[in-house]
């Protein structure tokens, strides 16, 4: 098969939440990256950055991949979904299980070892299509014979993220916030450390063969919001609906448009999103508090260009 790139990195999922962060900082870090996405002409942002590609791409396809696998030092799998369109698990069981197949499939076509796949924490457990699909996924990974590293996060905050942020616009628009599951325990991990954890793991071969799972300090999901309405300076009420209102509540939010909860992520609710084994810790990396981060972000005050500067001081051990 002949060589398609120079680029050392292919990065699927490079568009999403952490995508938009991790693709900035290999770039920085002198890697050559190449970003397969399914329409590049919607992702000019990150094709302006120097060493960074964005190509259009079938990532469902095999042959596709392999193409564009071959010659690179490693795969980077992001992708990941929080809701699928519909309700029986088909669009976990694509994007969480299918496409890993397929990218494990093109790795061993192109002769890529080297892969780091983003998982999720507790994933497997449950009753929820989320993590039984990420659990799935981490099977199939470790028993594809490549040269693995997995990473396992707990809910990810920082610029742009569905946590603070997605709260935050709801508090500013209702007059009180209803909230089902407000006991459920949650660890908020920072996105720049999440991403200094896939930097490191690319360059020590100790990471081969290891899962890490990446965490903050835990906070209910109430203190989250709660939290989060103390730095706007609002007060709404917080309701926390008993369970069989909060399941009513995810029943009804799933038929909306873009699904701002749905059952699915009611019952990963049901299992506490905290660690056990701190992968921060083990790859040299302080953890980042949620108050070093998530007041300035409220306020507008922390961009992408603040965290690219952060990350251009950090330097691996």
């Amino acid at each position: 098969m002949s060589k398609q790139t120079t680029h050392d990195l292919v990065i699927l999922g490079g568009t999403g939440f952490v995508g938009s962060h991790l693709v900035p900082r290999f770039a920085a870090g002198g890697h050559r990256v190449l970003v397969l996405s399914r329409n590049r002409e919607q992702q000019r942002h990150l094709a302006v950055i120097p060493e960074v590609t964005v190509r259009s791409a079938d990532v469902y396809d095999r042959a596709v991949l392999a193409r564009h696998f071959a010659g690179a030092r490693a795969v980077v799998n992001l992708v990941g979904i929080l809701n699928e369109s519909g309700f029986d698990g088909s669009g976990f069981r694509r994007a969480h299980v299918e496409l890993p197949t397929t990218v494990l499939g093109a790795m061993g076509d192109a002769g890529v070892r080297r892969l780091l796949h983003m998982s999720s924490l507790r994933a497997g457990e449950g009753e929820s299509h989320y993590l039984r699909t990420r659990g799935e996924a981490e099977r199939l990974v470790k028993a594809s014979g490549t040269d693995w590293t997995i990473f396992q996060p707990s809910v990810i905050f920082g610029p742009g993220d569905g946590l603070f942020t997605r709260f935050a616009g709801l508090l500013r628009l209702a007059p009180f916030m209803p909230l089902g599951r407000p006991g459920a325990k949650l660890a908020p991990v920072y996105v720049g450390d999440v991403c200094e954890a896939f930097v490191r793991a690319l360059g020590d071969a100790t990471t081969i063969g290891r899962s890490y799972e990446l965490y903050g300090e835990p906070m209910t999901l109430r203190e989250i919001v709660a939290y989060t309405r103390e730095h706007l300076g609002l007060t709404r009420p917080i309701i926390g609906l008993p369970d069989p209102l909060g399941w009513l509540q995810a029943a009804l939010l799933g038929l909306v448009p873009g699904k701002p909860m749905s059952l699915d992520n009611w019952k990963s609710l049901a299992v506490d999103s905290v660690g056990r084994s701190d992968g921060l810790a083990a790859l040299g990396i302080p953890h980042t508090p949620v108050s070093a981060i998530v007041p300035r972000m409220l306020l507008g005050e922390l961009g992408k260009q603040d965290e690219l500067d952060r990350y251009r001081q950090r330097r691996e051990p």
